[in-house]
């Protein structure tokens, strides 16, 4: 059997197995400016493209291989709203905001798709249980989209930020340093929030705790 071959499999099995997820895309915000931009330069079926794409690339970097790992979720459900803010995921359906998407200046599709990989990976990743800091598990979402290649101008660069579980963009950087130290522990982090969290977790992973990590995080970065 071809090594040609065998990749091929590979690739059309993990394209299956996101695949057996449905997902579904509504454009409530109808011809509202962004309602409208979201058609015109972004689309549904770019959306369910996306929503395909990440769901494969976020269980890849949380190493969930075995579909027994991965959260059950047969149905991601996306919907343009007429909303302030930006983008929320509540359980398995995610909202973006129209008038976000309408009133950015730049990119709106590279943006958008960026806001998906975070999303996404809200809808697939474990939350200790509801225990983690919030800053962590929004951290690692931006984790997500930093190492999916979608990463926004506004970004703190590596070393900014005033605390490890600050969240977002700060905490995002700090965990790709900490992959660093030990590759896959972004993965191995995500596997022991499935059924609670502790601060013990970066000790048992990288031997030091959170706070230790992030000093030296910080000195590297000082010059």
């Amino acid at each position: 059997m071809s090594k040609l071959f065998l990749a091929t499999l590979v690739i059309l099995s993990c394209y299956m197995q996101s695949y057996a997820v449905e997902f579904t895309v509504t454009n409530n915000a109808g011809n509202t400016p962004g309602g409208t931009r979201f058609t015109d330069e972004t689309g549904i079926p770019y959306s369910q493209q996306i929503m395909t794409k990440s769901t494969d690339f976020i269980w890849r970097t949380f190493q969930q291989n075995d579909p027994s790992n991965r959260k059950d979720v047969a149905k991601v459900n996306l919907f343009i709203d007429n909303m302030d803010g930006v983008a929320y995921t509540s359980n398995n359906e995610i909202h973006v905001s129209a008038k976000y998407l309408g009133g950015f200046s730049g990119d709106v599709k590279g943006e958008f798709t960026g806001i998906l990989y975070h999303e996404m990976t809200h809808v697939w990743q474990w939350n200790g249980a509801g225990q983690a800091p919030g800053g962590l598990i929004e951290g690692i979402a931006d984790y997500v989209r930093l190492r999916s290649g979608y990463v926004p101008g506004h970004w703190v660069q590596a070393g900014q930020g005033n605390k490890w579980d600050q969240g977002y963009d700060v905490t995002a950087r700090f965990l790709d340093y900490c992959n660093g130290l030990k590759n896959g522990f972004v993965a191995e982090l995500n596997k022991k929030m499935r059924t609670g969290y502790s601060d013990k977790y970066f000790v048992d992973l990288l031997g030091k705790t959170a706070d230790q990590l992030w000093t030296e995080y910080k000195a590297k970065y000082a010059t």
